[in-house]
């Protein structure tokens, strides 16, 4: 049943790892959730566990009494987050599929409209987590967006490159994973990345003039999002070992194509 939570409080609070705030904000217009992980907002399996509980909380405990547009941010002026911290990713069996897999799956599928107001910079996993809101509204002075994995040499996941391949045009899909462009808000609006630029104050102004208190009233609207991005669900779906086994095998093939041309190449020269 559901009840009637204080106006704001700790989602999740840890003494040394920080915390993330559920409000009511501006006279009730939207629910907000506030990121406050130190440093950088570093997407944790705690810090995944945590916000897709908040959403969890938001959809069973205050949907049913206001349905409201819910907005995320970070109280770190620098970083809205600096993605996966990837040696606990690595280290932490079932994160992929336990972790952060089902939080793509929950944004993409939430009942009402989700509005990231990406404050600072949203590097690799926090600009997937911001991509799989519904609208993006940027500080139009300070930040970047960028998927940065070319620089340090990782693979990019099925489920992590969906998210940027139905959510931008081919040309801007490149420019992001294997050019690893740094998108200023100017940048990234030019690009069709975001939607606004805009601080925190702004938000209220966003909501209104897209009627998205209206659109939230919808309860067709999840549905409608689960469809629109079946393909990205589907992977977030697929066990990430599977996902692991298929690179593999891929890399494998490759290897075997390159060795009979070599092989071919070298008949030719004969």
């Amino acid at each position: 049943m559901a009840r009637t939570l204080p106006a704001e409080f700790q989602i999740y609070s840890d003494p040394t790892k920080g915390n993330i705030t559920l409000s009511k904000a501006d006279s009730n217009l939207y629910y907000l959730l506030t990121f406050n992980v130190p440093s950088d907002n570093r997407l944790t399996p705690e810090m995944c566990l945590a916000f897709t509980h908040a959403l969890d909380v938001i959809e069973s405990e205050l949907l049913p009494i206001e349905k409201l547009p819910v907005v995320t941010t970070s109280k770190i002026s620098k970083f809205y987050s600096n993605g996966l911290d990837l040696e606990r990713a690595q280290s932490t069996p079932g994160f992929w599929d336990n972790s952060i897999n089902p939080l793509f799956k929950r944004l993409l599928e939430y009942p009402t409209p989700l509005i990231a107001m990406v404050n600072g910079h949203a590097f690799a996993g926090g600009f997937m987590i911001a991509m799989c809101h519904d609208y993006r509204v940027m500080n139009p002075n300070k930040g970047f967006l960028c998927l940065n994995e070319l620089e340090f040499g990782a693979p990019l996941p099925a489920p992590m490159s969906a998210i940027f391949r139905e959510k931008v045009t081919p040309f801007v899909y490149q420019k992001i994973v294997i050019e690893a462009t740094r998108f200023t808000a100017d940048m990234a609006i030019k690009n069709d990345i975001i939607h606004a630029k805009g601080h925190l104050s702004d938000i209220s102004g966003f909501i209104t003039s897209n009627r998205l208190d209206k659109t939230a009233q919808s309860p067709s609207y999840g549905q409608l999002k689960s469809e629109m991005w079946r393909d990205i669900i589907k992977y977030c779906d697929t066990p990430h070992d599977d996902e692991q086994a298929k690179i593999a095998s891929n890399i494998e093939k490759e290897a075997k194509r390159q060795e009979i041309r070599a092989k071919l190449y070298a008949k030719a020269r004969l």
